[in-house]
């Protein structure tokens, strides 16, 4: 059972969430229960490292930042026993959650489970902080934004959970975001392979890492709500559960891109690996990519989308690297938005994104770049057309409830 900072935000949270962990502890199950820090504590820890040293030591932040997961694993361990619930809490280096040494950002490497396995036998609950793990050196490392997701299918797959129950502010994955269409639905299930894609799109339900280990270990997820604990929420489970595959399952979007167009550039081989290879020395990740056909054999243009945060530093890279580009200018802009359908039937279901691009043509939507997976297809448009394409395209594919 995993529960974010919104569901442990106070002393009356903690109190409910004791009473749902007991609940389940009852029924019979060994429980392990990951939690994050409350609401808002990480920014603030976080604010007060940059406060004293802008350039401060990211393990020393590791250190400081680690500290709100402690206090939420003690305070449930403490609700716990209050309530007739054997319980202690364990951090990430008691585990311990072996990581690598990038603080901040850390990967897990290993989890050995068996100190946990021993108190389950014996009867007892697990509380353990989230985001945080042992780096080399046995210095306190975090896994960065999101990182308690990650840590709680991480742990499930070692001990060798049935399922890993994430309970967060909301009742489950929906079909597309509920705040743009009221008509969106929950998921009774949705396959590892759509949730990855949803996740890195833009849906901000669960943490793309913490399904990457979902899938790759055969862990069942749940995304239910804390404020709802009856509801049956989402499962997230492998293709072969899911019994009918629709063309598409859901439609995410994000508004973090930015379009770059380098305009005129040789075409010729190597030309691609200038351009990249000098972005990724300076840590900027590039989504979509579309190369124009030239039409004299010598002369072409490239566009390539990145997040809007390293938009800047995407362009610096670009013009340090002008000489080996050959580009005769450079033009950019942060106005656009990506939308996605997603969905395993994509497979098997022709036509699926005719009706995207029809949908969009219809409401004068203009489409700037399109990329395409086996079970998405994404495409960029002017950001001020978010939400008619995400309302025109949930109707289209027949999503509306």
């Amino acid at each position: 059972m995993k529960f974010g900072g919104t569901s442990l935000a106070d002393l009356d949270r903690i109190r409910h969430v004791a009473g749902l962990v007991k609940r389940e502890s009852s029924r019979g199950h060994e429980v392990a229960v990951v939690v994050s820090a409350m609401a808002g504590e990480t920014n603030k820890l976080i604010a007060w490292t940059r406060d004293l040293s802008p350039l401060h030591d990211a393990g020393e932040q590791d250190a400081v930042v680690a500290t709100g997961e402690q206090v939420t694993a003690g305070l449930l361990a403490i609700a716990l026993s209050a309530n007739g619930v054997s319980a202690r809490s364990w951090q990430g280096w008691q585990v311990p959650v072996q990581t690598n040494a990038t603080h901040g950002a850390a990967r897990i490497e290993s989890i050995d489970p068996a100190l946990l396995n021993t108190r389950f036998a014996a009867g007892e609950v697990a509380v353990i902080t989230g985001f945080q793990g042992v780096a080399p050196g046995n210095r306190i490392s975090t896994l960065g934004r999101g990182g308690s997701d990650t840590s709680a299918v991480a742990i499930a797959a070692a001990v060798q959970a049935d399922r890993c129950d994430i309970y967060t502010d909301v009742d489950g994955v929906y079909t597309t975001d509920p705040r743009i269409v009221a008509k969106a639905r929950r998921l009774e299930r949705i396959a590892f392979e759509e949730m990855l894609e949803m996740a890195s799109l833009g849906a901000k339900v669960l943490q793309t890492r913490s399904v990457e280990i979902a899938m790759l270990h055969g862990v069942p997820v749940r995304v239910l709500s804390t404020f709802e604990p009856d509801g049956s929420g989402t499962l997230v489970c492998d293709e072969e559960d899911i019994v009918e595959k629709k063309s598409v399952t859901g439609i995410a979007y994000s508004r973090d891109e930015a379009k770059i167009t380098l305009h005129r550039i040789p075409d010729k081989p190597g030309v691609a690996a200038a351009i990249f290879g000098p972005l990724a020395d300076a840590g900027v990740n590039v989504d979509m990519i579309v190369q124009n056909v030239s039409e004299d054999g010598k002369k072409t243009d490239l566009t390539f989308t990145v997040s809007r945060t390293q938009l800047h530093r995407a362009l610096e890279a670009i013009e340090k690297a002008a000489p080996a580009i050959g580009y005769r200018d450079v033009t950019h802009d942060a106005s656009v938005a990506k939308i996605s359908i997603v969905g395993i039937g994509m497979r098997t279901h022709p036509g699926v994104a005719q009706i995207m691009f029809g949908t969009l043509a219809d409401k004068g939507i203009n489409i700037e770049v399109i990329s395409t997976s086996e079970i998405k297809v994404s495409v960029l448009i002017a950001e001020e057309y978010v939400e008619l394409a995400v309302r025109a395209l949930h109707a289209a594919y027949e999503m509306d409830a």
